[in-house]
């Protein structure tokens, strides 16, 4: 099976530590890994080991965003040109899709592959790239997010994959859509007012759009931090993790093989990991596909077809699933 995870949460409440020890979890485990930094900060390749110099070479997805399109455009015969895509488009006959377990361009071009583990384990990253203080709110900003939407879009389901999004809970992936693309969103919440308030916004923006939402918490140091979340989350919250030497290590600059990670740890990501198998086991295969028309015809209306001098409703394949008969195609 394939799995779409996502990592939400405020900037300091420890997502991208979690996030990346997610990934390593998944890849100690023989899982192929694809991890995607989609954060305002970059900081997914450190966290996942790399030293300054190797994470700012990594390539940027916004940066090859034609390339992007052109390739993923294929010969569907909706789409005109890959200008004419916009981050929501929808996969249709024609298109190429994506796995996780495969070499193509897109992957040549944006994903290096980064040692997670002693023995070898390795996964894929890909990055945005950096986000400047101009790019938001402009073109640039939608561009870099919209590289990564268009990613998921056309990815199809492959056996025990996993795809890793480092996301923020901003309000351009409620805007676009990209919030319902994910099997499972992990909402990394401290035990203080603003750690469960970012948790209130993403519950009401999901809660229309089925959208299967676990808090984890993190920094928790005894049973009062705990009743505080149980109070506010109740129960949406999964797990909670606290202060951790391994990841004090890492932070330091000295990091340590994974196997060494404190063994309460290891036992919440386990159940992370086990609370992802049983989403896409309950999920709705239609749900995906539906929901990212919706959106796409939404962008569509609102600023899309402006700004393209097209109606891009007319991108929609209405006969197109994205499920097991495409991942069939592509075997």
């Amino acid at each position: 099976m394939h799995m779409k995870i996502s990592f939400v949460g405020k900037g300091g409440s420890g997502k991208t530590t979690l996030s990346s020890l997610f990934v390593r979890h998944l890849a100690s485990s023989g899982v192929p890994v694809v991890a995607v930094d989609a954060d305002i900060n970059q900081h997914l390749g450190a966290a996942l080991g790399l030293d300054e110099a190797e994470a700012a070479a990594l390539p940027a997805m916004g940066a090859h965003l034609p390339h992007i399109k052109e390739y993923l455009r294929g010969d569907n015969p909706r789409i005109a040109s890959g200008e004419s895509m916009i981050k929501t488009t929808p996969p249709g006959r024609g298109s190429r899709l994506l796995r996780v377990v495969e070499d193509n361009p897109v992957y040549a071009a944006c994903a290096r592959e980064v040692a997670v583990g002693a023995d070898g384990e390795r996964v894929r990253l890909m990055v945005t790239g950096p986000f400047e203080e101009g790019d938001l709110g402009v073109a640039c900003y939608h561009s870099k997010v919209g590289a990564v939407e268009l990613f998921l879009n056309h990815l199809v389901d492959g056996r025990d994959e996993y795809v890793v999004v480092d996301m923020t809970a901003g309000s351009d992936s409620f805007a676009s859509g990209m919030f319902t693309r994910f099997d499972m969103t992990f909402l990394v919440a401290e035990p203080t007012r603003k750690g469960v308030s970012v948790y209130r916004q993403y519950k009401e923006y999901a809660r229309d759009f089925d959208v299967a939402l676990k808090v984890v918490g993190n920094k928790v140091q005894g049973p009062d931090d705990l009743a505080f979340l149980r109070e506010h989350v109740g129960e949406d919250l999964l797990v909670t993790v606290g202060h951790s030497d391994w990841v004090r290590s890492l932070e330091k600059g000295r990091p340590r093989p994974f196997a060494q990670l404190d063994g309460a740890d290891r036992d919440a990501l386990g159940v992370m990991h086990g609370a992802a198998d049983a989403s896409y086991e309950q999920r709705d295969r239609g749900r995906y596909m539906r929901q990212m028309v919706e959106f796409h015809l939404k962008n569509a209306h609102s600023w899309g077809n402006a700004r393209m001098g097209v109606d891009l409703s007319g991108q929609v394949d209405p006969d197109f699933v994205l499920g097991e008969p495409a991942a069939a195609a592509l075997a």
